[in-house]
């Protein structure tokens, strides 16, 4: 019963269209859900790392520590990645007189 059945159309035998694995959601995941790309998340959510998987996370807001890109490809190699900055903001440097390391922490600020 597992395998597809021929359907009568016509002159020709078609299969049967097997339904969707269990695991892949019909509706948009919710934060903390597993996903294979940002798309099969819900709004305000992306599809990013976490460990060898992918779960749904927040967009980053305002003032919220975001991820550099450094070069294309780098950001695959994480293992926590984070959402990028929502519409209207920029991963920049943070503006905040201090130690030189300061310097290396990234916020999302308006642009």
């Amino acid at each position: 019963h597992g395998a597809a059945e021929p359907e009568e159309t016509g002159t020709e035998a078609l299969p049967r269209r097997t339904p969707a694995p269990a695991w892949l959601p019909s509706a948009k995941g919710e934060e903390g859900d597993f996903c294979l790309r940002s798309s099969d998340c819900a709004a305000g959510l992306c599809c990013a790392r976490h460990f060898w998987s992918k779960i749904c996370k927040p967009v980053l807001r305002e003032g919220q520590v975001c991820t550099r890109q450094r070069r294309k490809g780098a950001h695959g190699l994480e293992l926590f990645q984070r959402c990028p900055c929502a519409e209207a903001l920029a991963c920049r440097p943070q503006r905040e007189r201090g130690p030189a390391d300061a310097s290396r922490l990234h916020t999302c600020q308006r642009h």
